[in-house]
């Protein structure tokens, strides 16, 4: 087989060199949906003799095999979420659909169709899912199958469940009614998708309304495009705004942002760190420093200063708590920016967990703690499953060892870095494979309140830089106690570093 090289032109390839090329494509996709029908059988198999395994043991039959997802999802470079679908969809096709399975593993059928065929049938009972399995991906229909597209295969699944059970695909769409919501997950560019799951005619109604308002707000000259038209009105509608005020919303969130970036100009990226749905994601500073000043003119921004050692871990002490206290969970959720420390997991940090049990002798601290999704809290509770913390680059670990011997390692993403140390010629060091440390360090051993004063948690916030250069502090107002309403701000706040030092 010829395949296409470096130093290959467009004019050198014959037309039977492209023609192979048209024949490896086609084998290649075969090949793929047979390695997926292998992958399907692997991971039924696993789960199989996990839940055998667990029942000797003991385990409850709700409990058997929730720490199988864990494995397959890590295994395939998926998260265990998706490792937990993929599962599913292939616990259907070995068990209920296995024409459907052959078809997968001839490469006549690809992983998304067979999918399909598992979706559009999950209301069924399993003798009217096996009569749709043979009448489509059985071996006689196998070449018209090649020939239909996917909205066409949709459209034949929906015929022939509709002749054969009515009543199931009748409640399948009172049961959809009954699931309409919303959501948002975040997108590209500190954006979002707010999507809307609802009946089709609702939400034929709803575009078509604003789709109309879009039209003649274009036709009296508003310069906007249709789309974004569409948008601030569906969001002044929804939250009671007047109209062009689509912006002036009040939301709360969580920035994680280094000094450099916030106070000195600095161009290092800041982290939106978990505190709604909408995730996670990097900002540029730009955007960070504009978040904040939104914020100090709505009078709705406050500051929490999370102190690092020179290699940029965060410090914290331990606490002779069983549960996490808000604050130490607020530093956890902080270093994992807010996403399951779980590999390739992407959802949301929602418990606040030991790596090593509290009941085994885990304290409740920075070290030994770490911020999950449910579904991985979970599934580390399953017989077999073992986890201790450790560091890699100076950066907090968690080795996972699964119930048959696979370790995987998860390390807790760089923080945003502190100010730099100014060289003598008033440049800034270069960096370099190994974090230099940080030109100032704070002060956390500022001393304990004078006698019979209570320490509050925004008592003093101050640091020292070098022999050559004065102390800085920074003292927030006199009203910012707990119980005290914050001062209302006439203008813009001064967030400015008192330094008495020289200027350099």
């Amino acid at each position: 087989m010829i395949l296409p090289g470096g130093t290959d032109t467009a004019s050198s390839v014959s037309k039977e060199a492209q023609a192979e090329w048209v024949d490896l494509l086609g084998e290649l996709e075969a090949v793929k949906n047979t390695v997926t029908a292998t992958q399907g059988r692997l991971a039924v198999a696993l789960e199989e003799a996990t839940k055998a395994d667990e029942a000797r043991q003991g385990i409850r039959a709700e409990r058997r095999g929730r720490g199988v997802p864990n494995q397959v999802g890590p295994a395939m470079r998926l998260s265990p979420h998706a490792g937990g679908a993929f599962l599913g969809t292939a616990r259907a096709w070995i068990t209920d659909m296995p024409h459907t399975f052959d078809a997968l593993r001839t490469g006549v059928l690809s992983q998304w169709r067979a999918t399909l065929m598992v979706r559009e049938t999950a209301h069924l009972s399993a003798e009217h899912r096996a009569q749709i399995d043979e009448q489509i991906c059985g071996p006689a229909n196998l070449p018209a199958l090649a020939r239909m597209g996917t909205r066409r295969l949709i459209a034949r699944i929906k015929e022939l469940a509709g002749e054969l059970d009515v009543h199931a695909c009748v409640k399948r769409n009172a049961k959809a009614v009954s699931e309409r919501r919303v959501s948002v997950r975040p997108a590209p560019d500190l954006m979002v998708y707010l999507t809307a799951l609802v009946p089709m005619q609702q939400g034929v109604q709803a575009y078509a309304q604003l789709k109309a308002h879009a039209d003649a707000a274009k036709a009296a000259g508003d310069e906007r495009g249709a789309g974004q038209i569409m948008a601030d009105t569906l969001i002044e509608r929804v939250a009671g705004r007047e109209p062009g005020k689509a912006d002036e919303v009040p939301v709360a969130i969580n920035l994680l942002v280094s000094d450099q970036t916030l106070f000195a100009g600095g161009e290092e990226p800041a982290v939106v760190v978990e505190g709604a749905s909408a995730g996670v994601g990097a900002v540029p500073a730009p955007v960070a420093r504009e978040l904040a000043a939104h914020g100090i003119d709505a009078d709705a921004a406050w500051l929490r200063s999370i102190y690092v050692d020179p290699r940029g871990r965060l410090l914290a002490t331990t606490s002779v708590s069983r549960f996490h206290p808000p604050g130490l969970s607020a530093l956890l959720r902080a270093r994992e920016q807010g996403i399951c420390g779980t590999s390739w997991c992407d959802a949301p940090v929602r418990h606040i967990d030991h790596v090593t049990p509290f009941a085994e002798g885990g304290q409740t601290s920075l070290g030994n703690g770490q911020g999950l999704c449910a579904r991985c809290n979970h599934a580390k509770q399953a017989p077999g499953w073992r986890q201790k913390a450790t560091e890699i680059d100076g950066r907090h670990a968690v080795e996972t060892v699964t119930p048959t011997g696979h370790t995987y390692v998860a390390v807790a993403p760089k923080p945003p870095r502190p100010v730099r140390e100014e060289v003598a010629d008033g440049g800034r060091q270069p960096d370099h494979t190994e974090e230099p440390a940080p030109g100032w360090t704070p002060a956390v051993g500022m001393g304990a309140p004078s006698s019979g004063r209570v320490p509050r948690s925004r008592y003093s916030i101050g640091c020292h830089t070098g022999p050559d250069r004065g102390a800085i502090a920074y003292r927030p107002g006199r009203n910012t106690g707990p119980g005290r309403r914050p001062r209302r701000r006439t203008g813009l706040a001064d967030l400015s570093w008192a330094y008495p030092g020289p200027e350099r």
